[in-house]
């Protein structure tokens, strides 16, 4: 879903429908319509060329949609630089409070008569689950910067007053399914990373108001903190996070039903990674980033891969299967991490959706090893490139 570089014409009718605005001197408008041809000045005077943006962050509400839904269907989708008409689709699905559902394509071309009886009561339902709402607030930001029309201003406003009114008073903001303080699925960090940027004054935030300005920092500096109180203490030693902490005393809780309290990799290496990039860091920032490398560190798993093998298609709610995951030993792997850990014994585990905990991917059901992610490689890159970068600016005082 990245960028296309191509430009596209795009038609913008707002206010010069049928090239009106020339007919105030109807005999320069006859001389240059025939010249041109009427159709071919007609589309030359009202068309816009307006960039493609990046689709990337509707990657994951893309895949619940074709994983639940899509697969069943084969409906038409916009192209990536028909970027007005997918703005548009987008504000189709704002709700009321000024947030956006979860699991949608925004490229699709379907209704929402069409959608309703899929998607039922979730598509009345804002949420920041599954990557959802930032990055709607995203995109727009760009269509507006690009077309000055004011409804993609004011759906872009609305979108953060929603993200505001719902931080808690804990400094988070939850998911969809547990009440907490949530890292799962970017929940938090898709906010931070929003209001940093915001913050930091990119181009197509630019334009927004001064005093919702000040409210996103005000907001932002208040995750941060509570980011820093969730960060999992063992035997007085501060290691990493969880998917999610409760607001009240911070420590890891329990989400779904195979989602327990755990110290997760995964979620722990984009925390890492985004307090790694706020400039003049706090030393109480230095010394959360360096006590979660150790454990990340700690963590790493070596001399074994996972192997996707083969098998018939088998249908479950969620999704379709065609390959079953395996564990098998290999000295030469690179290293890889377990998505849960124990808190008090850091042993990696698993667990099915009857809520017992298990200790290796066989023994969890076909259904959840291959719609879950059990085992991670992401934190080799915190490891091997982030860390070492961020040790380099802070000695060369460059931070």
């Amino acid at each position: 879903m990245s960028a296309d570089p191509k430009r596209s014409l795009q038609i913008d009718v707002y206010g010069h429908y049928l090239g009106l605005r020339h007919m105030r001197n109807p005999i320069a408008f006859a001389r240059r319509a025939c010249g041109l041809g009427l159709f071919t000045w007609l589309f030359l005077s009202t068309a816009h060329a307006y960039e493609a943006i990046d689709l990337s962050g509707f990657r994951d509400g893309i895949k619940h949609w074709n994983d639940k839904y899509g697969r069943d269907r084969a409906d038409e989708r916009y192209a990536p630089d028909q970027v007005v008409q997918i703005a548009d689709n987008i504000l189709t699905y704002q709700l009321e409070d000024g947030g956006w559902p979860k699991n949608l394509d925004p490229q699709l071309k379907v209704s929402e008569a069409e959608l309703r009886p899929l998607l039922g009561r979730s598509l009345s339902r804002s949420t920041l689950d599954n990557r959802s709402t930032y990055p709607q607030i995203i995109y727009l930001a760009q269509v507006y910067t690009q077309t000055k029309q004011q409804k993609y201003l004011k759906s872009v406003e609305r979108g953060l007053g929603y993200i505001l009114a719902e931080q808690r008073a804990s400094g988070g903001w939850r998911g969809a399914d547990v009440d907490a303080v949530t890292y799962n699925d970017d929940v938090m960090l898709g906010v931070m990373r929003l209001f940093r940027d915001i913050n930091r004054g990119v181009d197509h935030f630019n334009w927004l108001d001064e005093g919702l300005r000040q409210r996103v920092s005000a907001s932002l500096a208040r995750a941060i903190e509570v980011t820093l109180r969730c960060q999992v203490v063992v035997d007085g030693v501060k290691t990493a996070w969880g998917q999610q902490h409760s607001h009240d005393t911070f420590e890891p809780v329990k989400a779904r039903s195979y989602e327990l309290p755990a110290i997760c990799s995964a979620e722990s290496s984009g925390i890492l990674r985004f307090l790694m990039e706020i400039e003049d860091p706090l030393p109480e920032i230095v010394s959360a980033i360096e006590a979660g490398v150790a454990w990340i560190e700690r963590a790493k798993i070596s001399g074994i891969r996972i192997k996707d093998i083969e098998i018939d298609p088998v249908r479950f709610h969620n999704h379709t299967t065609t390959r079953d995951r395996v564990v098998v030993e290999d000295p030469g792997a690179p290293p890889i991490w377990a998505r849960y850990y124990e808190v008090d014994t850091n042993r990696p585990f698993f667990c099915n959706r009857d809520g017992i905990k298990v200790y290796s991917l066989a023994e969890v059901k076909l259904e959840r090893r291959t719609g879950y992610g059990w085992y991670t490689g992401s934190p080799s890159r915190l490891l091997d490139v982030d860390y070492p970068a961020w040790k380099a600016r802070c000695q060369s005082g460059s931070m």
